[in-house]
């Protein structure tokens, strides 16, 4: 397909697949199949043109994954309107700021959500819908009740409309223009504040489509979704992506505990494992390590033969203990710590890390396991992306990540000023990334440029290359690496369940840090050593992404 229009594809994937399991909310025995999740879409469709929506209309959603939440998104763009997924951990004075920016006319919300935001303060909203019941929650009063009235009878007038039932050959959506806006995505950014990302339809055929010829889903194969969905990464791979291949959907309300998480891959199965680091960064550091640096362990991996046995053996329980049927582990939303990287490309685990960013919807760069290179962020997607370094020897020395093609966003609403800072006029956006590219156009990211501290002797230094080798020590949490006078110091909130079992107490933990911090600088280059190591009480405060806010601790 060279139009790049997103809505035929999901008219001929529901048609496609009419009879097959579609969404099933996890703990729950109701899985709506392909045909009830279009029945639900044209409902919603009914709701929307009685309540006045227009093409281009903003709506928006504000809840928990669940089948609903996504019934709300696919109808929206299926509809020709613009969807707003408001992330349900931005606090309420946040969520009701992109309300008004956004100009939403309509907001779909869970129940426990509403109690805490105010409807007096969103002028442009005519109505409140519940994600929980389907109820009408609020309608603006110059709307004179006419949502009310109109959704009363909303079951017989659908009825009447489809007198015959609803089937395959009435679904039927919007035209749109590859450039209309499908999807407004409020980032709050590394600066604190937010920018809502124009995503436009052309934008999310172009990461549908990958998907698809990539074959990442495909008919009857399942999926467990348990990363937000109103992030770009589990929107593409764990919604959008799955739906346009007539694969079976299980939604996680919430984020899970990684306990209840491995019973649920257990149970699913799923074919493909979207996921974020944190959670094999955690396997790996309270599983697997503790296991291969045990005495007995290490007088194992020494005898040749048998450390092949022993890395054969925790393969095959790391790959049970996702499910067991994947085909791989995509890693994606943020840098993969480079121990624990080597560690699982050595015992040969099927994963493979990407490369992306809201403002391309995400996927900038991704390769199959078996050709994925180790420390790399895969190739640039051929036929969709384009990218290059702005370096005078892109292969070697580090400069800024610029990409250019079909995915890249049409640039931040209402914000002029921001958008030409990235986005050149040549259609060249500037990542913020540093990193280098070779001749395939393999992807290796260094770190962000904002981030980047220039040393006295003029060397580039990354701080997140040092915390990721910080993070694997003993005791240490997270961390976070600035610049003070000249020297690097790393703050550093403690692992307290890691001291509780060794039985370390507080009076204790600056000498241990000592240790750590004698260990850390003979892994780093010299002009990357740390002076110190300052110890912070409380966890590090971090965006609903949940990255840290570096600006916050950089005085």
């Amino acid at each position: 397909m060279d139009t790049q229009l997103l809505n035929p594809i999901y008219e001929q994937s529901f048609r496609d697949n009419w009879g097959l399991p579609a969404l099933t909310e996890y703990g729950k025995k109701h899985t709506l199949n392909y045909a009830d999740l279009a029945l639900d879409i044209a409902r919603t469709h009914l709701a929307f043109e009685l309540s006045g929506i227009k093409k281009g209309d903003k709506i928006a959603l504000i809840g928990r994954n669940s089948p609903g939440w996504i019934v709300v998104f696919i109808a929206t763009i299926t509809y020709g309107a613009t969807i707003v997924p408001i992330l349900q951990d931005f606090n309420p004075t946040d969520a009701t700021h992109i309300l008004n920016h956004s100009e939403s006319v309509l907001l779909f919300v869970d129940d426990h959500i509403w109690e805490n935001l105010e409807f007096e303060q969103m002028p442009n909203v005519r109505g409140v819908i519940s994600l929980t019941n389907g109820k009408l929650l609020a309608e603006h009063p110059l709307n004179e009740g006419k949502i009310a009235h109109e959704l009363k009878n909303i079951n017989r007038k659908f009825r009447r409309r489809y007198k015959n039932g609803f089937g395959p050959a009435d679904i039927k959506y919007a035209e749109t223009s590859a450039d209309d806006i499908a999807v407004l995505n409020y980032t709050s950014g590394t600066t604190g504040f937010s920018k809502g990302v124009m995503l436009s339809y052309r934008n999310l055929w172009g990461n549908v489509t990958f998907g698809v010829q990539s074959r990442l889903h495909f008919q009857g194969s399942r999926c467990l979704a348990f990363l937000p969905l109103a992030h770009a990464y589990g929107c593409a791979f764990d919604m959008l992506v799955p739906l346009a291949t007539g694969t079976h959907i299980t939604v996680f309300g919430k984020l899970p505990a990684p306990n209840v998480l491995m019973r649920a891959l257990s149970e699913v199965k799923p074919n493909l494992v979207i996921c974020v680091p944190l959670i094999l960064e955690k396997i790996y550091r309270k599983q697997i390590l503790p296991m291969i640096t045990s005495k007995r362990m290490r007088w194992v991996l020494a005898i040749p033969g048998l450390d092949k046995a022993l890395y054969v053996m925790i393969r095959r329980k790391l790959v049970e203990a996702f499910g067991g049927e994947f085909e791989e582990v995509i890693v994606g939303g943020a840098p993969l710590n480079r121990e624990v990287e080597e560690f699982l490309h050595r015992i040969k685990f099927p994963f493979t890390v990407g490369y992306g960013m809201t403002e391309c919807g995400p996927l900038i760069s991704y390769t199959p396991w078996r050709q994925f290179i180790v420390s790399s962020s895969g190739r640039t997607l051929a036929g969709f992306m384009e990218s290059r370094i702005d370096s005078p020897d892109p292969e070697n020395v580090p400069g800024e990540i610029c990409v250019r093609g079909v995915n890249v966003m049409n640039g931040y609403y209402k914000n002029q000023e921001a958008t030409e800072a990235v986005l050149d006029k040549d259609g060249w956006l500037h990542t913020g990334d540093m990193g280098t590219r070779s001749s395939d156009a393999t992807i290796f990211i260094r770190g962000r440029y904002k981030t980047m501290i220039l040393s006295a002797n003029g060397q580039n230094i990354y701080p997140e290359e040092i915390e990721a080798k910080l993070n694997n020590m003993p005791l240490v949490a997270e961390s976070l690496v600035i610049e003070r006078n000249n020297q690097l110091v790393a703050l550093v909130y403690p692992d307290y369940e890691a001291m509780d079992k060794f039985g370390i107490s507080n009076s204790q933990l600056p000498a241990e840090m000592e240790n750590v911090l004698a260990d850390l600088n003979k892994l780093v280059a010299p002009y990357e050593r740390v002076s110190k190591i300052q110890l912070i009480a409380n966890e590090f405060e971090k965006t609903p992404k949940r990255s840290i806010k570096r600006y916050l601790y950089n005085a």
